[in-house]
């Protein structure tokens, strides 16, 4: 568990958040700014080797022959969530999707009588919360517009929150690389449209432990098959986002995704070129001079072509979606429009 402190504390701040990417250190920053003494307890932290072979052994092994592992991951989740609940005796919670949290956390939660707000930045299908169950829990915040709207009908105390970006992770690169890439996991429609780029002639390369060619990567994701394109390991959240920043262009693929990826704001945070597939982006950027819109492989593919040679129109996107993202869309921003949301 990690603590830092403001020198005008607005007081402590327990924040509880599965790893995914490190995505809580921004928040953390971010609230620190907003004048809170921030702990992070990360409840799915594999740190050491134990940890991660136990992890492979009791869950995700477990999770691919069919057997029942949540009840196993739902105790050690919640058990080591208690202990830093009681540990930081926090006067603020926030907890990021956490739904492998049993009753005995949120149980001392209630007893407490903390402020709190529950922030769902994925799907509500990917969470196993009843709409019960987060009527009662407090202010809920969903990084989809329609599902916190859906909730909010439902009677759901719950808002809009959009996801973002940290310009304090990595400075924008100057130099360019000329092809077209993808940072992500490998879904069967990603995959289609990275390989209608490569027929098409278009320079592609993906990066993650699913595209990896490397044998560690074919065992760590129980598969040995590949698809036939360039791909790289995985890489930290700072590397990703130079890797999109210095391509010709970045993919942003969603699919059936309720709410925008974080990669919608990385990107041209970034000063990077993004290709989106999300007519929806419009809330936030203006299609055609700061993001760049494909809705077939064909626009995918005539996109990626001109991006490769028009430089000057390439570079002038690049920098207005980086301008836009800097004025509206950190994760400063997404906090401060956070901190009015508490009961």
């Amino acid at each position: 568990m990690s603590t830092s402190a403001s020198e005008t504390s607005k007081g402590k701040l327990l924040l509880v958040t599965p790893t995914f990417h490190g995505y809580y250190r921004s928040i953390a920053n971010a609230l620190e700014r907003r004048g809170y003494q921030v702990a992070s307890h990360r409840y799915d932290g594999f740190d050491s080797v134990a940890s991660k072979v136990r992890n492979k052994v009791l869950h995700e092994l477990p999770a691919k022959i069919g057997m029942d592992h949540l009840s196993k991951a739902e105790d050690w989740s919640t058990k080591r969530a208690l202990e830093a609940l009681i540990e930081v005796n926090p006067d603020f919670l926030i907890v990021i999707k956490g739904d492998t949290l049993g009753d005995d956390f949120w149980s001392e939660v209630e007893k407490r009588q903390l402020p709190r707000i529950l922030w769902l930045y994925d799907d509500l299908k990917r969470h196993s919360y009843t709409v019960d169950f987060l009527k009662n829990i407090g202010p809920v915040l969903s990084y989809s517009m329609d599902e916190a709207e859906l909730l909010a009908n439902q009677g759901v105390n719950a808002s809009y929150l959009p996801n973002a970006f940290d310009p304090e992770l990595a400075a924008p690169p100057t130099q360019r690389r000329q092809e077209v890439v993808f940072v992500g996991a490998r879904y069967d429609n990603r995959q289609m449209l990275l390989e209608r780029l490569r027929d098409a002639g278009v320079p592609v390369r993906a990066y993650g432990r699913q595209w990896s060619h490397h044998v560690i990567d074919k065992l760590r994701t129980w598969e040995l098959s590949r698809p036939q394109l360039p791909a790289e390991r995985d890489i930290p959240l700072s590397e990703a986002y130079q890797v999109q920043a210095i391509a010709a262009a970045a993919i942003n693929v969603h699919g059936l995704q309720a709410g925008l990826a974080m990669r919608t704001f990385e990107v041209p945070g970034m000063g990077g070129l993004q290709l989106v597939d999300r007519p929806d982006v419009d809330r936030f950027y203006d299609i055609g001079t700061e993001v760049l819109l494909f809705q077939s492989p064909e626009e995918l593919i005539d996109l990626s072509r001109r991006a490769l040679k028009d430089h000057a129109w390439a570079e002038s996107i690049r920098e207005a979606g980086r301008k836009r993202t800097l004025a509206e869309h950190t994760f400063v921003h997404r906090i401060n429009d956070l901190d009015r949301r508490w009961e």
